[in-house]
């Protein structure tokens, strides 16, 4: 028989196998989270009013827009696309991109960065009110601060004045941080303006504006910036977009707290532009004024030289007549020597050329050209290559010398100059020849002169320098006027054919605050709850049991400390009273008695863990079946623990079933049973006194005969057992229950621990098993909307004598709740 109880009470596994799944419930989860509403209606209201501050102090954002006209022309920065353009040009050009590259450099830093700095831009004015709330200002400033775009460039941190003013003294407080990373601050007043303020980082000039003078005392603020940091916010607030494809249409839009400063910004970013375009269309024109004023200034003296040595002969020599063949020679000669003149020029601009070419200073510079050269050929070689060395430069300024566009200019423009140079050597050489020729016919015809006196040749010599030297002189100045009338008559690249124009604020946007206040409202509290409910890790209610197990749940106990606050036993059923412990055990009494078959008597309580209130449950049902008229053996099952001598207020627990089990021949069963003044029909078996060898104990036959003995008198048998999930003795035992009902503790029972419910319903430990929720909290909003009316009437027990395994109870009549 011992080896059978054995045998039917198997360890069970620690390992829980079939968890029943949990089904999607929306009433659940409404619920659950209803049952924080006031929490939901406060943050919702918190939300609101938060982001109605922010929206009345924030400084609203306007968008500012223009559109701008780049023309085609000047796409290419001077070099016009027309059908006739050969097919060397249209290879140096990418069609598809010339707009676009526009584009890049309307939002180049360094054309932001001249804008911002034309404009001063990089110091902001603004005027502090109450509550810290600043206004913005910009050219209505009572003061105006100045410090120049050279020294804000070389500022390593910002400059802060605060300053106090009221129309007639300044008082101003400067904070910086200088060049070795200190920070300093210091104050100054003033009476006579405009002030100058030195600082180690550089000079702050204040100065009143006579069109805003303060009736009173006014907080000003100002801040002085790095123009390059400015541009670079200027450039993140700041979108350039074509209008079509089809167009060179561009719309620009700047995003600023002040309307008027983002139109000035855009007029001076356009204006800045123009400039700059023009400065990339001029720079072959400058570069050749520049040549021809150097060429003008030697030519200059060596012609006043000429012209003071032919001086110098006619004083010391007077000429004669020639003879009419002489004339003739003469003039033959004068004719051959100006042509040698002519060449020696061209000659001359030539070899001037070859030497800047061959300058490796002059590398990537354009060639002056516009000097007079009477080559066609070479000067269309000339210009095509500075348009190359244009276009390099001005895509450099948007990107780096590994571009692949930079790199295939960098192609054209190796080969266009070795065509360059192959070209400048075949014209020297050209004109090496002419001119070796026109050295033989003035030999020739000097032959024929020979008898000439030797003042006229010198005086002859001496001419010929003079005129070559006027010639050249004469040249240059003309080429000097047209590079002039180049220079001014250059054209802008972009213009402005729709004027900034503001619309409303575009930020902060108020309905999109407020939704998302309204939201941030929800889902503050619904993300508290949810963590809330992750980190929970007990059993709070009887919706975590469901999600559990399967297992019947018979009944709910509730808890309210103040009943049991100065009791002395945890006997919280009385006859003929219908409180609401009363009629919560008359509930779990009628549910078990559903469950029980006809014949069936013995009912198990434990639970998964110590001090859930088993030992309070089975008390108190054993006293509800006593009150329906049943005789009722409760027997103190927890042999390692005893705790029914002081459930019911015994003052001893030396006797009790341990020890007649111990030694059943000499101990009478029914002296160790014990009667209890709160029903005639209930009695009493305490545990006994703790054996050395509990488990052995149970699993013996007697205990088996004992509880059969027992059934024959008695109604029903309530065992008070130990926790199951601790000891092994509960399953020994099991074998002998009808029922089992296992309880939990609300916010007490760990859910890892509870789940062994469903190992026990798979073994089979119990031929029928049930559960119990204790020490439910009505008071608390989670459980109000399952538990409705356990906050109407509030009775229960204390959860904080720890029911079970030795600690006090007591009862307070509910008459003295009221």
């Amino acid at each position: 028989m011992m080896h059978q109880n054995m045998t039917n009470s198997n360890i069970r596994p620690q390992v829980q196998r079939n968890r029943p799944e949990e089904e999607f419930n929306f009433y659940e989860i409404l619920f659950k989270y209803l049952a924080y509403w006031p929490w939901f209606i406060a943050c919702i209201i918190l939300c609101l009013c938060c982001t109605f501050a922010y929206l009345r102090y924030c400084t609203p954002i306007y968008s500012t827009s223009a559109k701008i006209l780049i023309k085609e022309q000047d796409s290419y920065r001077g070099k016009s696309i027309t059908p006739t353009s050969d097919v060397m040009e249209l290879a140096t050009i990418n069609l598809t991109s010339l707009f676009d590259n526009e584009l890049e450099i309307l939002k180049s830093k360094t054309l932001i960065k001249k804008a911002v700095s034309d404009l001063g831009l990089y110091i902001t004015h603004s005027e502090r009110r109450k509550f810290g709330y600043d206004i913005q200002l910009y050219k209505n400033s009572p003061i105006q601060v100045y410090m120049t775009p050279e020294e804000a460039s070389k500022l390593p941190g910002g400059v802060e004045l605060v300053m106090l003013y009221d129309g007639k003294e300044l008082t101003a407080t400067i904070n910086y941080t200088n060049r070795k990373r200190e920070f300093k601050t210091f104050e100054s007043r003033f009476t006579e303006f405009p002030a100058v303020i030195a600082t180690e980082v550089g000079v702050i000039t204040l100065t009143p504006d006579s069109n805003y003078i303060p009736q009173e005392t006014v907080e000003l603020l100002a801040y002085i910036r790095n123009p390059q940091s400015t541009a670079a916010s200027y450039r993140a607030n700041m979108s350039i977009s074509p209008t079509s494809k089809t167009t060179t249409i561009a719309s620009i839009t700047v995003n600023n707290a002040i309307p008027a400063r983002g139109a000035d910004f855009i007029n001076s970013l356009v204006k800045v532009y123009n400039e700059d375009a023009n400065d990339e269309k001029n720079e072959v024109a400058l570069k050749t004024s520049e040549f021809i004023e150097e060429r003008i200034s030697i030519i200059n003296s060596e012609l006043r030289n000429t012209e003071d040595e032919l001086a110098t002969f006619k004083q010391r020599s007077g000429l004669t007549d020639l003879t009419s063949n002489a004339q003739m020679a003469l003039q033959e000669k004068r004719h051959y020597e100006q042509q040698f003149a002519e060449n020696a020029t061209q000659l001359n601009l030539v070899q001037d050329l070859h030497n800047y070419l061959q300058d490796n200073n002059n590398v990537n510079e354009v060639i002056p050209s516009n000097i007079g050269l009477q080559d066609g050929n070479l000067k269309a070689i000339i210009d095509q290559y500075n348009k190359l060395i244009v276009e390099r430069k001005r895509l450099l300024r948007t990107s780096t010398e590994n571009n692949p566009a930079v790199v295939s200019i960098d192609l054209h423009i190796e080969a266009m100059r070795s065509s360059v140079q192959t070209s400048i050597s075949s014209v020297l050489r050209g004109l090496k020849i002419t001119q070796q020729n026109l050295q033989r016919e003035v030999n020739r015809l000097a032959d024929q002169i020979s008898a000439a006196p030797e003042q006229e040749q010198e005086f002859m010599t001496i001419q010929r320098q003079q005129e070559i030297k006027a010639t050249l002189y004469t040249l240059l100045l003309k080429k000097r006027e047209e590079n002039a009338l180049t220079l001014a008559a250059t054209a802008s690249n972009g213009r402005i054919i729709e004027a900034p124009a503001s619309g409303g604020p575009i930020a902060p946007r108020k309905q999109m605050f407020l939704v998302t206040a309204l939201i941030l409202g929800l889902g503050l509290p619904i993300g508290i709850i949810y963590l809330m409910g992750l980190l929970k890790y007990k059993i709070e209610n009887r919706m975590d049991v469901e999600k559990i197990t399967k297992t019947p749940i018979i009944g709910e106990v509730s808890s309210c400390a103040h009943i049991l606050k100065d009791s002395n036993n945890s006997i919280v059923v009385r006859e003929n009273q219908n409180s609401l412990m009363e009629e919560t055990f008359r509930a779990i009494r009628t549910s078990l008695l559903f469950m029980l078959e006809k014949g069936q008597k013995v009912i198990l309580v434990t639970s998964s863990i110590p001090q859930e209130g088993k030992s309070f449950v089975a008390a108190n049902l054993a006293v509800s079946l006593a009150f329906l008229g049943k005789k009722t053996l409760i027997i103190g099952m927890d042999i390692r623990k005893p705790g029914l001598n002081k459930t019911f207020g015994f003052s001893t627990r030396s006797y009790g079933i341990t020890n007649y089990l111990q030694n059943p021949d000499e101990i009478n069963l029914s002296d160790m049973i014990m009667s209890s003044d709160i029903s005639p029909n209930l009695h009493i078996l305490p545990g006994g006194s703790v054996p050395p060898n509990p488990t052995e104990l149970v699993a013996r036959s007697i205990f088996d005969e004992t509880i059969e003995q027992l059934k024959q008198q008695y109604d029903y048998i309530i065992l008070d057992t130990a926790p199951i999930g601790l000891v092994t003795d509960t399953a020994i035992i099991a074998h002998v229950a009808d029922i089992g009902v296992l309880v939990c503790r609300a916010d007490y029972t760990p859910k890892a621990a509870y789940r062994n419910i469903n190992n026990l319903q798979e073994e089979k430990i119990f031929s029928k098993l049930a559960t119990l929720i204790n020490d439910i909290d009505m008071n608390q909003r989670k459980n109000s909307y399952s538990y409705g009316y356990g906050r109407k009437y509030g009775y229960g027990y204390a959860r904080k004598y720890g029911y079970g395994y030795g600690y006090g109870y007591g009862y307070e009549d509910e008459n003295n709740n009221k």
